[in-house]
């Protein structure tokens, strides 16, 4: 598995990392615990050295499980977490909203470290920006954290430019994770521009548009009363039928290059920018190695051409989040 830097803080990540959320929340019910353990340590075996999980995921469940599975080969891994929901450190119950006051942080930052069985925290993203604490304080928190040696790098999540830029002048950010893929092209505009004019490294999640690029979901796909893409507006029947013209794009590339449409989806954001580092999700292993597989597939620059001709002249249909969960982003 070839490595990535993200921007210039040096921290090294393989290509394509992983993904843990949907092992246990977000997509339906929580996988088998013991499977899930040896997808993980799968997955560092083929290579993958960046394991992403949050407190919210569960909550906590998801990090418990991370913790488990990388604690043999601690040293071998980069993890990263997120803290900033109202989420109760000791019981796991969500309040309404958002909390990122700096007791809080610190807080959520112990915890974190026993649930994850480590003495530190490799990469700690703000999950979403609180507007009732100031950017300055989130970063100023997280880097009494770094000095303490329990936070190795600051991470934003879905954050806009001008967060980006406050929170980097009081702690270098060392990567933000947004949503970025053929399904949602939004951080082009603004915000990679700014992350390479500050040495910034980008961690695209859902790079698979959520399992739509991967060909396996139409306008009769039916999921689980638990999975998110119920609320989604772009996941609405009527919106996958009329987008299905981008999966038929991928699925084109692909054959021409005996690819999978997966593949060609995370391809085509490897050669984006080299300090983009993808993190698909899975719970099935053969996914787990066809997503990597991914790392093979070269894209020239005419397929690449091709591809920005047909999807500039796109209009996708539908919202990427519910409303509520959009005004909780800065994209």
């Amino acid at each position: 598995m070839k490595k990535r830097t993200l921007g210039n803080s040096g921290l090294e990540v393989s290509a394509l990392g992983l993904g843990c959320m949907s092992m246990s929340s977000g997509y339906g019910p929580p996988a088998d615990k013991g499977q899930m353990i040896q997808l993980i340590r799968q997955a560092h075996d083929l290579g993958v050295t960046h394991f992403d999980t949050a407190e919210a995921y569960g909550p906590f469940a998801n990090e418990e499980l991370v913790g488990e599975a990388l604690q043999p080969i601690r040293n071998q891994v980069v993890i990263a977490t997120k803290f900033g929901f109202d989420i109760d450190i000791e019981t796991g119950k969500r309040g309404p909203g958002t909390n990122s006051r700096p007791e809080h942080i610190k807080a959520v930052a112990d915890a974190c470290l026993k649930r994850l069985r480590t003495d530190r925290i490799d990469l700690f993203y703000q999950h979403r920006v609180d507007p009732n604490v100031p950017i300055e304080d989130v970063a100023g928190a997280v880097k009494d954290l770094i000095t303490e040696g329990k936070v190795k790098h600051l991470g934003l999540s879905e954050a806009g430019v001008q967060t980006v830029r406050r929170a980097h002048g009081v702690q270098p950010v060392t990567a933000v994770q947004s949503e970025y893929s053929l399904f949602w092209r939004g951080p082009e505009s603004e915000l990679l521009p700014t992350l390479e004019e500050l040495g910034i490294g980008f961690v695209p999640f859902s790079p698979l548009g959520a399992g739509f690029l991967t060909g396996q979901i139409d306008e009769n796909t039916k999921f689980d009363p638990t999975d998110f893409r119920n609320h989604v507006p772009r996941f609405s029947p009527d919106a996958r039928k009329a987008n299905m013209v981008l999966v038929d794009l991928v699925k084109s590339v692909a054959q021409r290059k005996g690819a999978t449409p997966a593949q060609v989806a995370l391809a085509w954001l490897l050669e984006q920018k080299p300090w983009i580092a993808p993190i698909p999700g899975t719970t099935k292993s053969r996914r787990l190695e066809e997503n990597l597989g991914a790392t093979n597939v070269e894209l020239s620059t005419d397929d690449l051409k091709l591809i920005d001709e047909i999807t500039s002249k796109l209009n996708l249909e539908e919202a990427r989040l519910p409303e509520a969960a959009l005004k909780m982003t800065g994209l």
